[in-house]
């Protein structure tokens, strides 16, 4: 028969299976931690993003009104000076 290894020699050997497992939970945590932080700092990206096309959206709403309004005026004062002929 084989004779079972002795306690001492399991529990070694435990204890630096331990160890490489805290090893590589701490190195699992650190890059679930860095993946959050780039997913934080992309949320922010995005939100001012939004913010300057919502602002810049918002400055541009007159300019067609604007356009409009001068091509009136362009037609009427050519109406004008043509009736006036």
């Amino acid at each position: 028969m084989t004779q079972s290894p002795p306690t001492e020699s399991v529990a070694v050997e435990l204890e630096k299976l331990r160890g490489t497992m805290e090893t590589g939970f701490a190195r699992v945590d650190g890059a679930l931690a860095l993946l959050v932080q780039r997913g934080d700092q992309t949320d922010r990206q995005l939100a001012d993003h939004d913010q300057r096309l919502d602002n810049l959206e918002r400055s541009r709403w007159p300019l067609p009104s604007i356009a409009a309004l001068v091509a009136v005026l362009g037609l009427t004062l050519s109406v004008w000076q043509f009736a006036h002929r």
